[in-house]
């Protein structure tokens, strides 16, 4: 059958399953847009290109499947390169489609003329260009067997406005199932080091986990009794209620969980890149002199020995590994360890208390205890997450999404994407003043889709993090943090949606009830003491110490 470009890859697209994309409308790819109109896809029209491919962004990590996102050329281009460096960093799969200027005249400074391979080259893992309409197929399979092969990315495909117009008569392609099974020996090698060892630490992260392999991994954690903690923003891998479970390695780390990774003589890095963050800095353990045994499962063997050289590497993806690890026998006796690592992390999520009259830790506790176990939990970056993180208590997998890369406004797109995804549960968003307004427009894609999350903005007038290391270490001399913000209940009561303020931690509950209620999005503004700097210090203790 004859068709054209974009009815070959919207045809394409429905063969490989996808249910959904996001996109912002744009002229060099009107015949993708024809495409899409009767394939049975929901097109989700969003308001910002980086709000578009974050939302793609979140779907990749929900589903393990690639998020697929349309934006057009040049500045659409521009805008989308938040999403493909949080897919990047956070191996997420994603694929990504950018209108492209007619092929014929490139090379010209064409209107909107960008060269995506130079332009995404250090960002995604593959970048390339479809100037033949009939090798659609083929590339868009490659794409999402690249976007999902070994440590998942995102994939950037450009699509001249020419050859999406053009006609072909082209087959479909299938995008096959590759599935490698672990070797028995690999998972006898790991038993017999980790048996040698008298404090063994199990770190977990990555990609490719399932509500399955949390389980599988809570069984090896038991039958072993070895602590685990999870890396930065993988809080949902482990019931952070089991015994095992000892904390994460985040930016705002537990000292003593970070002393724990130091004094480890043995690392089980499941799945984990374990990277600057989970070493602060690579200070905990020493890339060219570790002093401890080190084993490392990734399914990419690019990254076995890039930064760490393990003593033993296996190339595999972390759940498998742990179906094979959860049958095993005990291989020592690691309890004392265990238990007063995990009593280091009990004591670290007992709230302390932080000035003003809305206290941050006692919202976050409020939700921990209130909110359904299944409720999904999203943020951006700032100090105002240090909170979550520290307090917050994940039950079950697929309940947290936040970027590994630190990437700001991240939390609203991706709270929308949950809610499409996932309208019979919970969605909350957690978002600091600055952190929101980077992407609170897709406020309006929320109410067209009938998205409901419930965001609460922690709201002190700055940009929190970064009013922090100036009082650290440019005492007195506070600059470019300062904000003058709206009123954003009533920005929310704009869009259509639920918008209160509160502004003591009492009257929390009763907010959050009606923003429920409400049946809509809903924002809560939270207004907070801007003496409630970190978990670990106030203003005043800062300027106390640096002065």
């Amino acid at each position: 059958m004859i068709r054209h470009g974009g009815k070959i890859l919207s045809d394409q697209l429905v063969k490989l399953g996808v249910r959904r994309v996001f996109s912002v409308p744009g002229e060099s790819f009107l015949a993708a847009l024809d495409g899409l109109y009767d394939s049975g896809i929901q097109n989700v029209v969003c308001r910002q290109e980086g709000g578009t491919a974050m939302m793609a962004e979140a779907y990749g990590k929900m589903t393990g499947t690639p998020g697929v996102c349309f934006v057009t050329r040049g500045p659409g281009a521009t805008n989308a390169s938040a999403g493909i460096h949080i897919a990047r960093q956070d191996s997420t799969p994603l694929v990504m489609f950018v209108g492209q200027i007619d092929n014929r005249h490139t090379d010209r400074e064409t209107f909107q003329e960008v060269d995506y391979r130079a332009m995404f080259g250090g960002l995604a893992k593959w970048v390339a260009q479809v100037d033949h309409t009939d090798r659609l197929p083929e590339y868009i399979a490659r794409a999402f067997r690249m976007a999902m092969a070994g440590r998942p990315g995102p994939v950037v495909l450009a699509l001249p406005e020419n050859m999406l117009s053009a006609q072909a008569h082209v087959a479909d392609l299938k995008v096959p199932t590759v599935h490698a099974d672990v070797a028995a020996d690999t998972t006898r090698q790991i038993m017999h080091l980790l048996g040698q060892a008298h404090k063994p630490l199990i770190v977990a992260g990555g990609p490719h986990w399932s509500a399955q392999a949390q389980a599988h991994l809570q069984v090896f954690a038991e039958t072993q009794n070895v602590p685990v903690a999870l890396g930065f923003r993988r809080q949902d891998y482990m019931d952070n209620h089991h015994a095992n479970y000892i904390g994460d390695l985040n930016v705002g780390m537990n000292p003593k969980l970070a002393a724990r990774v130091r004094d480890a003589d043995t690392l089980v890095l499941l799945g984990t890149r374990f990277g600057d963050t989970a070493t602060q800095g690579y200070t905990l353990v020493n890339p060219g002199d570790p002093g401890k045994v080190i084993i490392h499962v990734h399914p990419d063997p690019n990254e076995i020995g890039r930064v760490f050289a393990p003593d033993l590497g296996a190339v595999a993806t972390a759940p498998d590994i742990l179906a094979a690890l959860a049958s095993v026998e005990a291989a020592g006796d690691w309890s004392d360890w265990t238990a007063s690592a995990r009593a280091d992390y009990e004591a670290w999520i007992t709230p302390q208390d932080s000035p003003g009259d809305l206290k941050q830790e006692q919202v976050i506790k409020w939700l921990s205890d209130h909110l359904p176990d299944d409720a999904i939990i999203t943020n951006g970056a700032g100090n105002y997450a240090a909170w979550l993180h520290r307090y917050f208590v994940y039950k079950q997998y697929g309940t947290q999404l936040a970027p590994t890369s630190g990437s700001m406004g991240y939390g609203v797109p991706a709270a929308i994407s949950a809610s499409l995804e996932h309208p019979d549960r919970t969605v909350v968003c957690l978002a600091g003043d600055g952190c929101f307004q980077m992407t609170c427009n897709e406020l309006g894609t929320a109410m067209q889709h009938g998205a409901k999350p419930i965001i609460i903005v922690m709201d002190n007038g700055r940009y929190g993090t970064i009013r922090m290391h100036q009082e650290k270490h440019y005492p007195g001399r506070v600059s470019g943090t300062a904000l003058q913000n709206p009123d954003f209940a009533a920005l929310a009561r704009a869009y259509g949606g639920y918008g209160v303020t509160v502004t003591t931690t009492a009257d929390f509950p009763e907010a959050f009830a009606a923003a429920q209620a409400s049946g809509a999005l809903a924002v809560i503004t939270c207004k907070v003491d801007e003496e409630a700097l970190s978990t670990g210090a106030t203003l005043g203790q800062v300027r106390a110490t640096v002065g």
